[in-house]
């Protein structure tokens, strides 16, 4: 199988780069395209893959160009939400890294985002910080809980970092912090699990956790409430051999099931089973793991 793989490189970190270097490691032969360049795509490929970005969404693959799959991404924002829905009817096939976002387009199946061993995995070294997350405070609760946080526990990294000091940081943090405002399996989950560092994220409806297989205090501790919160920061900060051993199972967890490579195996054996498509050796055993427990 020969893939066309489409999205813009305009930073490092994006989803599709991501994509890109599980396409690599699994041996397979494909093509990048950036979305501008559509209209000069050859029909030479078994398998169109355009890949949300974050993009304005006003540029559709040639109808010539077929089959073409498509994976959203930013289904849970509103301004996005809207075009996602009309450009989603001119593809053959639609994932969803948001489980709410499978729901809501008939057909669409659900694709959480992963992890990059390479770029997420263990750096290691003596812990710096007692809690650590990477990114912006975000509105309600999660502002409030940040701001908490920082009184409580003066001795932490909580804001802004670029994408390669991820595993740095939450590889040498105590606890790896998670608030997902979408009440969704967002990304920093696998980074800080793949960091091996023990994850502290809140409860989501529906429970996802569980149906990706990682269990509640066996791969991650889970949160329901404020004073849930702060009474587990407590408590794991003061049991380092209950944290570690908690951090080491998630670890292998995600790394077992849980990466891009892993991902972009089970998208092409969908998309063989969906399509009529002949599946490339790397997806042929997609079906038969346990990443996503439908």
């Amino acid at each position: 199988m020969k893939l066309a793989l489409v999205f813009d490189k305009t930073r490092p970190d994006t989803t599709g780069g991501y994509f890109e270097r599980a396409a690599h490691a699994l041996g397979l032969t494909y093509d990048h395209w950036w979305l501008r360049d559509a209209g000069r795509i050859p029909a030479a490929y078994d398998l169109y893959l355009r890949i949300d970005h974050g993009d304005d969404y006003a540029v559709a693959l040639p109808e010539r160009l077929r089959p073409a799959v498509f994976y959203a991404i930013d289904t849970h924002l509103p301004h996005s939400w809207r075009k996602i829905r009309r450009m989603a009817t001119r593809y053959d096939l639609v994932f969803c890294c948001h489980e709410e976002g499978a729901r809501r387009l008939a057909g669409a199946e659900w694709l959480p985002v992963a992890c990059d061993p390479e770029r997420h995995g263990c750096v290691g070294g003596e812990p710096a910080w007692d809690v650590a997350f990477v990114g912006t405070d975000g509105g309600v609760p999660r502002k409030f809980y940040l701001q908490a946080m920082r009184e409580r526990h003066p001795n932490s990294f909580i804001g802004l970092a670029d994408h390669t000091r991820l595993a740095s940081i939450y590889s040498r943090a105590r606890i790896g912090f998670n608030y997902s405002i979408a009440n969704d399996v967002n990304m920093r989950v696998f980074e800080v699990l793949a960091a091996g560092t023990l994850l502290l994220t809140n409860a989501l409806t529906g429970d996802p956790f569980q149906r990706l297989g990682l269990e509640d205090r066996k791969h991650l501790v889970l949160y329901r409430d404020p004073g849930e919160l702060y009474r587990l920061l407590d408590h794991f900060l003061g049991h380092a051999e209950e944290r570690q051993r908690i951090a080491r199972a998630g670890r292998e967890a995600v790394l077992a099931r849980h990466t891009y490579a892993h991902r972009l195996r089970r998208l092409l054996a969908i998309a063989a089973d969906r399509l009529g498509l002949a599946a490339p050796r790397a997806a042929q055993q997609a079906h038969s793991t346990t990443e996503v427990r439908t």
